[in-house]
């Protein structure tokens, strides 16, 4: 297999793998996710990376297949994951952590030397409780807000586990609130850009991180891991990656709705104690009514994004800067400008195939 080749691959959804001894030298760029399956599988990589990388996918949870596109394989970079907007425990244990289960299992038999996992800033969020600038310290909760942030702290907990096993070299990454090119929070508010909404008070700060920013992380981890002394310090450890902003989370989609260039946006506040109980009911009625029609139900109606967006959710980047040297190399106000550039682009080009 050539390097840079799209290849099956069993094991949770996709994968960037970078193989030893290649020859591709051109510069490797791009932050649109590629989907399949229901999973977002994020195919990012930095603009002045010169390795050969495979992008490898396949259907999710499938350990039927041969582990070969990892064979001649220094480092996998694990990214892939189902809808998390999709509370379907079923779904996401298969991704999450069997998907997981199988990365591990290629990696051992291949001989791969490291795997960095993205995990998630969830994994040690409750629904309950605020996060201010909490650092790695923290322990899992007892109980999550969804299948989804239940499934990525197990499979974490596997990644963890298997460091120095097999002589496999683990790491994990916590990215906050990820936005770019192709995620879904810019169409959504274009969507509904005549108005600005805030749910609850509005005074919740969330830690949000462009997606170039978590691909540079991914790479500080994979340098680190590569030396004796990183090895001994990050393997086998986890630490939350950000933009080191954190921010009002209603200023943000304010400043969004702004960018995409509606100006003086009415501002709506709905209380908690209104939208909770009507999230439940509306959940309740597409679960066992509008479901037998095959309507789905409104991505932000749910009880589990209701608790994502109204409590406080900031993270300690302290961990990453001192063990793997993070830093961030694109700014908020930069990265909202790129991902607001891209997405216009790519409506005007919709627009026109239509005409």
């Amino acid at each position: 297999m050539q390097a840079g080749q799209l290849a099956p691959m069993a094991a949770g959804g996709g994968c960037l793998a970078r193989a030893h001894g290649g020859q591709r030298t051109d510069p490797i760029c791009g932050a649109a996710p590629v989907r399949s399956q229901g999973m977002t599988i994020g195919a990012s990589l930095h603009p002045n990376t010169t390795t050969p990388y495979r992008l490898l996918q396949s259907h999710h949870g499938n350990n039927g297949s041969s582990p070969s596109p990892f064979e001649g394989v220094d480092v996998v970079f694990h990214t892939a994951a189902a809808d998390p907007s999709k509370n379907d425990l079923q779904l996401h244990y298969k991704v999450n952590v069997e998907g997981t289960k199988n990365v591990i299992d290629a990696c051992k038999i291949c001989k791969v030397k490291r795997l960095i996992h993205t995990s998630s800033s969830g994994v040690v969020f409750d629904g309950v409780h605020g996060l201010f600038d909490v650092n790695e310290s923290l322990p899992y909760p007892d109980k999550f807000p969804d299948a989804y942030a239940q499934t990525k702290a197990e499979a974490e907990k596997l990644v963890i586990k298997t460091n120095c096993i097999n002589d496999l070299l683990t790491c994990c990454l916590r990215p906050g609130a990820i936005f770019g090119p192709g995620d879904k929070v810019i169409p959504f508010l274009d969507h509904h850009g005549w108005t600005h909404v805030t749910i609850g008070d509005g005074k919740n700060c969330d830690d949000f991180v462009y997606v170039e920013n978590v691909v540079h992380g991914h790479l500080c981890a994979d340098k680190t891991l590569a030396t004796m002394e990183g090895a001994k310090t990050s393997g086998g450890k986890a630490y939350f990656i950000t933009n080191m902003e954190p921010m009002n989370m209603w200023d943000f989609t304010y400043l969004v709705q702004q960018e995409l260039g509606y100006k003086r946006i009415p501002k709506i506040r709905i209380p908690t104690v209104f939208i909770k109980p009507a999230s439940y009911l509306i959940e309740w009625a597409y679960m066992f009514v509008f479901s037998n029609f095959g309507i789905r139900q409104p991505q932000m109606l749910t009880p589990a994004r209701i608790k994502y967006i109204t409590l406080n959710r900031t993270s300690s980047c302290n961990k990453a800067i001192e063990e793997l040297g993070y830093k961030p190399i694109v700014t908020l106000k930069d990265g909202l400008k790129k991902a607001v550039k891209v997405y216009i682009e790519m409506r005007n080009k919709d627009f026109s195939k239509r005409e």
